[in-house]
């Protein structure tokens, strides 16, 4: 009868082991929530610090590319006070040669021989304002531009569109496509009075 008992006992004792053990196997999957809430959070960090990570990329090739600009506009336009200076010669040197005429230029062997001197410098001087990449602007025949033209002028009657340069009074120039000096210019005028002159522009 002692026997019966203990049998009866080991039973109910492996039946208790045999119910329990289901809420052992419970315990990790109460846990898998937090895990995956926190592998979430880190992978949103990684994603913002990547974030400013290329942010912060973007803004310093930014910076580096107005710098490198900003160093070959200086480069450029370093010579632009000095070249505004040599306009003048430019226009001088011109304006030497236009006044001879060409019947006294051949008639004067000394008169010939000075000008071609003056032609020579005029043709270094242009030489180097190409180097420097500076132009010369010769708009005679085109529409009026008042980003690199000074209207002195407007002139009837001369059968061009309204608004188009007749007469170069002085040559602009630019530096590197930067305007230099801006040409001064007469322009024609819708008119029925040839030749007429109007100086109120």
């Amino acid at each position: 009868m002692f026997r019966t008992l203990v049998e009866t006992a080991a039973k109910m004792t492996d039946s208790n082991e045999t119910t329990t053990a289901p809420e052992t196997d419970a315990a990790p999957k109460q846990q898998a929530p937090a895990s995956s809430d926190a592998v979430a959070a880190l992978e949103a960090e990684v994603a913002s610090l990547k974030d400013q990570l290329l942010r912060s990329m973007a803004e310093a090739e930014n910076t580096r590319r107005r710098a490198q600009k900003e160093r070959e506009d200086t480069a450029k336009y370093a010579v632009s006070g000095f070249a505004k200076e040599l306009l003048a010669v430019a226009d001088n040197l011109r304006r030497a040669i236009d006044a001879v005429p060409a019947e006294t230029r051949a008639g004067n062997e000394q008169v010939n021989t000075l000008l071609t001197g003056v032609e020579a410098t005029e043709r270094q001087l242009v030489a180097a304002f190409d180097r420097a990449g500076i132009v010369k602007l010769e708009p005679m025949g085109q529409p009026f531009d008042p980003n690199f033209h000074q209207v002195v002028a407007e002139v009837d009657g001369t059968d061009k569109p309204a608004g188009t340069v007749v007469t170069i009074l002085q040559p602009g120039y630019t530096i590197h496509g930067r305007l230099l000096r801006e040409a001064m210019v007469c322009v024609a005028k819708a008119g029925a009075n040839p030749g007429k002159v109007d100086t109120s522009a």
